[in-house]
């Protein structure tokens, strides 16, 4: 489990380092085209003829997403007024999303319609093990089976979520190179670095969710055997 854990976290901290390292580096290379953030996503949005999506700008650092519930396409300011590369990535990544939700693109909808049990087994892998170890409070059998379940669903929702990065990683470069705003070269392979150290990010969770959901099924198993 020690091992389990210090593996998990040593992935998910590179994964950390990695994506933070190229932005900051490629947020220093501005794009030729001369867009914002900003911008360059309502374009987007305006060249798929996506009418009901608003585009915020909010503090922090790389807190950029797509809120499909509000259809709100949401930028950290640095991405929002930004004229990087690493600026105009991440700002056509959500708006990939946005399209994404438009054309009821299969993964996303699963994800969409897994938030609240994911949310659930969030809260479940947190507490039980300080529940049921450190106060006693649930037999061990079935703290290791609410484990192996959580994880379950855990794992499940990130492989999800692979294709839909993925996704809309590749459409971010695609639509980025054939509107020119940036050039091909060293700007789109730039780009494109932050871009696929961002998708690292979530090969990671899904990695770490994997890790966990099998060593407590092996538990789980186990422990079956023993009853027999």
């Amino acid at each position: 489990m020690i091992l389990l854990f210090l593996g998990t976290m040593a992935l998910s901290l590179y994964a950390s380092w990695k994506v933070r390292s190229a932005y900051n580096r490629y947020s220093q290379v501005r794009a030729s085209g001369g867009y914002t953030g900003a911008e360059i996503a309502q374009r987007i949005l305006d060249l798929n003829n996506i009418r009901d999506v608003s585009i915020h700008a909010t503090p922090g650092h790389l807190t950029d997403h797509y809120d499909p519930s509000n259809r709100r396409l949401v930028l950290s300011d640095e991405n929002y007024h930004g004229t990087s590369v690493a600026a105009l990535g991440v700002a056509a990544h959500e708006a990939g999303h946005a399209i994404q939700h438009k054309q009821l693109y299969a993964p996303l909808q699963w994800r969409m319609a897994a938030v609240g049990i994911t949310g659930i087994a969030s809260q479940i892998v947190m507490w039980i093990p300080i529940v049921g170890m450190v106060f006693g409070l649930i037999p061990i059998k079935l703290m290791i089976t609410l484990m192996a379940v959580s994880f379950g669903i855990l794992m499940l929702f990130q492989l999800v979520t692979l294709p839909v990065e993925f996704d809309a990683t590749a459409r971010a470069k695609k639509v980025l190179a054939s509107t020119g705003a940036v050039s091909m070269g060293q700007e789109y392979n730039a780009m494109s670095k932050v871009l696929d150290a961002a998708a690292l990010t979530y090969v990671a969770a899904f990695i770490s969710s994997l890790g966990y959901f099998l060593y407590y099924l092996m538990q789980m198993m186990g422990a079956r055997s023993d009853e027999e």
